[in-house]
């Protein structure tokens, strides 16, 4: 059971963090995936609920790299995201207005899709809890939205020749072998696929890799969820881009190394009593929200054999 605290405490960081950075949204988005984790999993092994919490407390003093510590000139830190604001009467009809920011950035990958990851995930927390739908909570979401209106897909690495590049700049080939799809379904089902493809042998780098293929993919199947259908065409079109630059990453192998693969998946008890929970790569945030994600992308799909090694794979993302 996650304690409904993480749910409003989230909405309030990613109502603040655009005075930080369009990347804080990524402090209370955690929280809030935090919380419908257990609702969507309500039997999480205490040890898994503890180690989710730690996770989160650590995000909430300051240990996130997508806090101040990314934007040093912000005039507030990481705890004064969470704070409450003055009480105002909430208004559920604003919500919308999340949506619309959102639509005004859909032709394009955004920053490995965080824009349709954090407005799904305040829309889904706005709707279900309406009276957490104050003005002042709407319009801090709407104004992070904003700042992604005209960012780039994110960047991949295309070796030491040429280092990071970012997917603006990239030119796929014509006719490459990255699945067609254009419903929800069809995404899921090649995510699910892409998942079960993966070999630790081959190391791409960039566009958030798996992990942000598998949120981005189910904040557009929560849209769906939500009530915003007519943005899910658009939306689907800018996740195929976004496995597209993923799938046309080198391998970098020879340079990086192999994918280093953990021994339990972060729903097992095992992966946090072990004594050798990774931090790395952002995990702080980025855990909890792939471990509700992954579920959230998959029940558009029904079958449980393709669903169950595909999440096995996690192994090799966290």
């Amino acid at each position: 059971m996650i304690e409904f605290s993480y749910l409003s405490k989230g909405l309030n960081a990613m109502a603040r963090a655009h005075h930080m950075s369009s990347m804080a949204g990524h402090l209370g988005a955690s929280f809030v995936a935090a919380y419908f984790l257990g609702e969507q999993q309500p039997g999480l092994d205490p040890a898994v609920v503890r180690g989710l919490e730690d996770d989160l407390g650590r995000v909430g003093k300051g240990e996130s790299v997508f806090g101040k510590k990314m934007s040093r000139n912000a005039v507030l830190s990481d705890p004064e995201l969470f704070a409450e604001f003055p009480e105002q009467k909430p208004d559920e009809s604003l919500v919308d207005g999340i949506a619309e920011s959102l639509a005004a950035g859909l032709t394009k990958p955004r920053q490995s899709g965080h824009n349709v990851i954090f407005a799904s995930l305040a829309i889904r927390g706005l709707k279900e809890h309406p009276e957490l739908a104050t003005p002042a909570v709407v319009d801090g979401i709407i104004k992070l939205m904003k700042l992604f209106k005209s960012a780039t897909p994110g960047s991949g690495y295309y070796g030491k020749a040429k280092g990071r590049i970012h997917g603006n700049k990239i030119t796929i080939p014509e006719g490459d072998d990255t699945p067609q799809y254009e419903d929800v379904e069809g995404m899921a089902i090649s995510v699910l696929d892409e998942l079960n493809a993966m070999q630790p042998e081959v190391n791409r780098s960039g566009y958030g890799g798996m992990v942000h293929i598998v949120n981005h993919a189910a904040a557009i199947a929560e849209l769906a969820k939500y009530g915003y259908s007519e943005l899910i065409p658009q939306a689907v079109r800018s996740h195929r881009e976004h496995l597209r630059l993923w799938r046309n990453l080198p391998d970098v192998a020879a340079e990086n190394g192999p994918l280093q693969v953990g021994r339990h998946t972060p729903d097992e008890p095992g992966y946090w009593t072990s004594g050798n929970i990774p931090y790395d790569r952002a995990l702080l945030t980025h855990r909890v929200k792939t471990m509700y994600g992954f579920h959230e992308m998959a029940a558009a799909v029904e079958e449980e054999t393709r669903e169950k090694a595909a999440y096995d794979k996690m192994r090799y993302l966290m």
